[in-house]
């Protein structure tokens, strides 16, 4: 027996691969549809309509296919109100409950579309009927989840939109088609950055660097220092790792007790960032040090001195660690999330953890550059999600100085 579902797919499916995604979607799930109608738009501002009959051969295997091209931006023609069960008490939810993607997403509830708020991938989705303004639709994390919470369940109510590919090349974001390669062409892409930032910054929005330890042991920390002093980088998410190291490289002018101007190795210089750490514990914290003279440059100064917000998120792996370092694992994703959740442009330096961390928390609608010699962390972050991030396989020692001297000006 067949049994068959009509969806539709609104928007610029051309260009953007959307209509093709669903085509494969289906063909690779087992089943096979029918055109019904597709209305192609002619000029650039002009959207595309497809409806298309899905078929399968159980329920079971259309249900899976359905939830695919849901999640590709497919919907059904005549949807119903979103399913709302209640939470059966704290950090439990009902069974079947809708788990997020990180695009813009809706909810039908009393036949009207709602918004959800602070959309982010692996979240719940929370109605609240007698919120102050009407009813709102938010995430929610699972460890937030409260008993009595309206968690909406299944997807028959549910509608994503996925970021369509600019079609022009005019905007600086026209060049932001997701995917990595070592073959892109550094100094046209890190000029498009440039122009990239400097638009965010024109319209008043926010731009958040994650960074890792290789940005400063690599050379790096005072092209990212300049970015910071210079009002181009208005947030930080970090590790204890990253933080010590800016601060070794200003007490000592070592990372990790290379000198990083010779890369030469001085005697004891093994020690120099356990006895940094010792040193900022004694001053009470980072921003203590920095008032008392003990730290006078370097990134973390620049953020003190300028009141950039910064999240060093902690580890198992963390020596000291520092005062200003967040040990508490929730703690420290609630404090990144509130980062990520302001920020406009997002620039991943060469950290793999925190990049997949942070990227676990942005909208799809954020622009996000990855850069890193490794591959391997930009190919880890698409496939975890973030598919709207360009990666530049190169090294944040190179990048970083070149940045800083397109947006800022050479020093």
């Amino acid at each position: 027996m067949t049994v068959a579902r009509t969806v539709e797919l609104e928007g610029h499916i051309i260009d953007s691969g959307m209509m093709q995604q669903c085509f494969g979607v289906v063909m690779d799930l087992g089943g096979n549809f029918d055109v019904d109608v597709f209305e192609v738009g002619k000029h650039k501002d002009e959207e595309s309509y497809c409806r298309m009959t899905v078929k399968a051969d159980d329920e079971e295997s259309l249900r899976e296919i359905l939830h695919e091209l849901h999640q590709n931006g497919a919907h059904l023609p005549d949807p119903p109100n979103a399913t709302l069960k209640p939470a059966p008490q704290d950090q439990v939810v009902p069974q079947g409950f809708y788990s997020t993607t990180n695009h813009p997403t809706q909810v039908r509830y009393e036949g009207e579309w709602l918004p959800v708020e602070n959309i982010e991938m692996d979240c719940v989705v929370v109605v609240d009927p007698d919120a102050d303004g009407g009813p709102r639709a938010y995430t929610k994390v699972l460890n937030a989840v409260e008993e009595g919470d309206l968690i909406v369940t299944d997807e028959a109510g549910v509608r994503v939109d996925p970021p369509e590919r600019p079609r022009g090349s005019g905007s600086p974001f026209g060049f932001m088609q997701g995917g990595v390669s070592a073959e892109r062409p550094s100094e046209s892409l890190i000029r498009k950055i440039a122009e990239a930032i400097e638009e965010t910054k024109a319209e008043g929005g926010s731009v958040l660097a994650v960074a890792g330890p290789a940005l400063v042991h690599s050379g790096a920390g005072d092209a990212l220092a300049r970015l910071v002093r210079e009002g181009y980088v208005d947030m930080l998410s970090a590790g204890n790792g990253f933080a010590v190291h800016d601060l070794e490289r200003g007490q000592y002018g070592t990372s990790l007790g290379m000198d990083v101007e010779t890369l030469e190795n001085p005697r004891k210089g093994h020690k120099h960032h356990i006895y940094t750490i010792s040193e900022i514990v004694r001053a009470g914290g980072i921003e203590e040090a920095v008032e008392q003279g003990l730290v006078e440059d370097g990134v973390m100064y620049e953020c003190v001195d300028n009141d950039v917000p910064y999240v060093l998120a902690g580890s198992i792996r963390d020596d000291g660690p520092l005062p200003d370092t967040i040990t508490d694992a929730v703690e420290a994703q609630n404090a990144i999330r509130e980062q990520a959740r302001e920020a406009d442009l997002v620039l991943m330096l060469a950290t793999l953890l925190h990049s997949v961390a942070v990227g676990n928390c942005l909208s799809s609608t954020t622009r996000v550059v990855c850069v890193d010699i490794n591959p391997a962390t930009v190919t880890q972050l698409l496939d975890r999600g973030s598919a709207q991030a360009i990666g530049m396989v190169t090294d944040v020692g190179t990048f970083v100085p070149a940045l800083a001297d397109e947006v800022v000006g050479d020093p």
